[in-house]
């Protein structure tokens, strides 16, 4: 992007409560100075239910969005559980047209890889409300250099590999709650010789080994190349048991596996390019 560059802001999951106008405004502060011009949605705030517009009304927004050739980038601020609602009323032909990218985490996980899985564009699983959080001044430069220039600064999480040495291919995935929303539809990725990025917020070990069973009954764990694990926030902050990497090792025995704490829901998560390509060795 240039500078002077407009980026949509959305919420296609939940609505926001009011208590976050404040957010919302330092956080259009901060793009205006990086020298972005947000334009935001008409639906962004909740009312007395999730809800800040139909599911339609949300995709209109989006498309809108799409549509706008000054618009060069698309910032979701949402979370929540209802993202894929807005799936029927895109138009993936114009989405595929445009490549611009749209960014988003937790439950935005459904639209980045629908809109992978459709139109091969890439997508940013990315909270940029993490930029004006207390870690938000580590993030800054990092985000600055991806969008302004070639180095993709935002992506270079630190990790550590727990088995195997080495991993390649193109990143899906994301949150695993989300991603398996679109398990059984025309929107799930397909797997094959993908690296598979896996985090969550909330859950116990008995929801993830439903997840992770779910993935397996789907044969994913005998198509990819590798997993990337992110931050399983309740799990980790409880120390339950069997601790996520030993869980997921169980499943997948033969796959390479990197673990990170810079990827999920933490305000000091780095950006991860769902639909994009990387090769990543024990460091």
């Amino acid at each position: 992007m240039e500078y002077g560059s407009k980026v949509g802001i959305v919420c296609c999951s939940n609505g926001l409560s009011n208590t976050r106008k404040e957010i919302v405004g330092q956080l259009a502060a901060y793009l205006k100075e990086t020298g972005l011009v947000p334009v935001f949605s008409r639906y962004l705030y909740a009312s007395d239910t999730v809800f800040s517009g139909t599911g339609q009304e949300r995709a209109q927004m989006l498309m809108e969005f799409y549509r706008d050739s000054q618009i060069q980038a698309i910032f979701d601020i949402s979370g929540g559980d209802i993202a894929n609602e807005v799936i029927p009323y895109l138009d993936f032909e114009i989405i595929a047209k445009c490549k611009k990218q749209l960014w988003g985490y937790s439950d935005l996980t459904v639209l980045l890889n629908a809109i992978y899985s459709k139109t091969g564009n890439t997508g940013i699983l990315y909270q940029i409300r993490n930029l004006i959080s207390g870690q938000g001044m580590m993030q800054r430069k990092a985000f600055e250099k991806t969008v302004f220039t070639d180095e993709k600064k935002l992506f270079d999480f630190p990790y550590q590999f727990i088995q195997g040495n080495h991993m390649a291919g193109i990143i899906a995935g994301g949150n695993i709650r989300c991603l398996l929303k679109l398990a059984g539809t025309e929107f799930f990725p397909d797997l094959t010789g993908k690296i598979l990025c896996l985090e969550a917020s909330g859950g116990d070990i008995p929801q993830m080994v439903s997840y992770l069973t779910q993935l397996k009954l789907m044969g994913s764990f005998e198509k990819i190349n590798g997993i990337i694990l992110g931050t399983f926030t309740k799990i980790e902050q409880e120390r339950q048991q069997p601790d996520i990497v030993s869980l997921v090792q169980s499943f997948a025995p033969d796959i390479p596996i990197l673990k990170t704490q810079k990827i999920g829901h933490g305000k000091d998560s780095f950006g991860v390019l769902i639909g994009g390509y990387c090769s990543l060795r024990d460091q």
